[in-house]
């Protein structure tokens, strides 16, 4: 933990609330006498926090109508995000996993980095308050709002990825569900995309329509990279 408070830049006062952030449910199945619960109801508590605090930034600093707010928000919030700032930081090493979850890849997991991001936020605003969670917001996240403007992350993949998919092959595509894991109150989804009966790219997500998404997104880098 030292070692993560050292690349956030944070010292917890409660030890205790960070080690739970960091701890997901397959751990306890494997280890029932561990001290501390798992991170979902910290989980439940950030994703809150954050959405509030994105939202607010947004609103105070963009003049943008509501639609262009919600994707822009949708866009730093979204599994893919979360994970992508979780190994910037470096939290993989630190989530406590069963070994069957961590025999199967999970700490590189988006969904379980994801979530183990939005626990950490929970954990930070139930140690320090609000305004310590939101510079660790503004630090971490909304720091990629430049990225997302860029790179036009937040426009509607699916839409984008059918018109282009109809124009050069005169076929719609369809997604289909791969994989599906976790409770059923916080599952996590792979979906394929696929013209035709060809795969042409996964994306994860906690959400049928976020994972959708994300292949969508894979599927434009990887047919129409140059479009």
């Amino acid at each position: 933990m030292e070692k993560l408070e050292s690349k956030i830049k944070i010292k917890f006062k409660n030890k205790d609330l960070l080690r739970q952030a960091l701890v997901h449910r397959s751990y306890l199945n494997e280890n029932p006498e561990f001290e501390l619960p798992h991170n979902e109801r910290l989980e439940f508590l950030g994703d809150a926090v954050l959405e509030l605090v994105v939202t607010d930034y947004l609103f105070k600093n963009l003049d943008k109508k509501e639609g262009e707010m919600t994707a822009l928000r949708a866009a730093l919030v979204n599994t893919k995000m979360l994970a992508h700032v979780g190994r910037d930081i470096e939290i993989e090493d630190s989530i406590m996993l069963s070994q069957g979850e961590d025999k199967d890849k999970g700490r590189s997991r988006d969904s379980i980095l994801a979530n183990t991001i939005e626990a950490i936020i929970g954990a930070l605003y139930m140690d320090q308050g609000y305004e310590a969670s939101e510079k660790f917001i503004s630090d971490n996240i909304l720091s990629e709002l430049p990225r997302v403007l860029k790179e036009n992350l937040f426009i509607d993949a699916k839409s984008h990825f059918q018109e282009l998919a109809q124009e050069k092959f005169s076929k719609t595509p369809h997604y289909s569900v791969l994989e599906s894991s976790g409770p059923d109150h916080k599952k996590s989804f792979v979906v394929g995309v696929y013209i035709g009966e060809a795969l042409i790219a996964k994306g994860e997500g906690r959400s049928k329509q976020e994972a959708e998404q994300e292949a969508a997104r894979s599927a434009l880098d990887e047919k129409f990279s140059e479009s």
